[in-house]
């Protein structure tokens, strides 16, 4: 018996999907989730083999959610936005369903996962690069031991790369986040910040004093006291964006 559940912020969408499953009697619908934060705490709960994603929901979207989980599950998107479609396949979907959803398409995906599972392929597992919707990513989502938080962008101080993760420090305290510095910087609007340093991405805003350090490098002075390393092509990045 394969797990199924059904994230989606519209009651009737899910009421939709769910009488869709009924004639696969292989698949029982292990939870109904109306964003992506019960989302998040079903998978971890129940650990379906595979999800029916929306993607524009309130609190925490689809991608966001699947950035958070180490291990996804499978995955058909289900959304009114056809603009996603290229994000959605690069996370490996299964397929991706554009509302109103029809039965003859809705076949069609679920016919595509089942034949994928019952010759036991191992589910592909999601790539997030980003939760960009419209132009750059104005949040970073992070998981807190037990809980998501939501950083806004212009919260941020600035972001350090710690090994394997990066550690992004606000006026709430620092959170590790499994990503690479490279990662958030394409995220994040260039116009907004900069990497200054093969360790450290800042924001303009941010930014107090450059003070002259060791030769080829500088430091700098930020409005939160912190002080971070400038190299040189990173303060020729400054000094084109701050117009020097």
């Amino acid at each position: 018996m394969y797990k199924v559940v059904i994230i989606d912020d519209e009651p009737l969408a899910r009421q939709l999907l769910s009488a869709f499953l009924k004639p696969y009697t292989q698949i029982q619908i292990a939870g109904e989730c109306a964003d992506g934060f019960e989302g998040f705490k079903t998978i971890q709960e129940v650990k379906p083999d595979l999800i029916f994603l929306d993607i524009q929901m309130p609190r925490v979207n689809g991608f966001e959610m699947l950035e958070l989980l180490d291990a996804p599950p499978s995955v058909i998107f289900t959304t009114a936005f056809d603009e996603y479609a290229l994000k959605a396949f690069e996370t490996h979907a299964i397929d991706y369903i554009l509302k109103p959803v029809t039965r003859e398409r809705f076949d069609k995906a679920i016919k595509k996962w089942l034949s994928q599972a019952e010759k036991q392929q191992p589910a592909a597992v999601p790539v997030i690069d980003n939760n960009v919707y419209e132009g750059y990513q104005h949040r970073i989502v992070v998981k807190d031991n037990s809980t998501i938080r939501i950083i806004p962008a212009q919260e941020i101080y600035y972001v350090e790369a710690n090994d394997d993760y990066v550690k992004i420090v606000t006026k709430d305290g620092s959170f590790l986040k499994k990503s690479t510095l490279g990662h958030i910087e394409q995220s994040l609007d260039p116009q907004q910040f900069v990497r200054v340093h093969r360790s450290y991405l800042i924001p303009v805003s941010q930014l107090s004093k450059i003070e002259p350090y060791e030769k080829d490098s500088h430091i700098a002075l930020l409005h939160c006291g912190a002080k971070v390393l400038v190299s040189k092509s990173g303060l020729s990045k400054l000094k084109t964006m701050l117009g020097w």
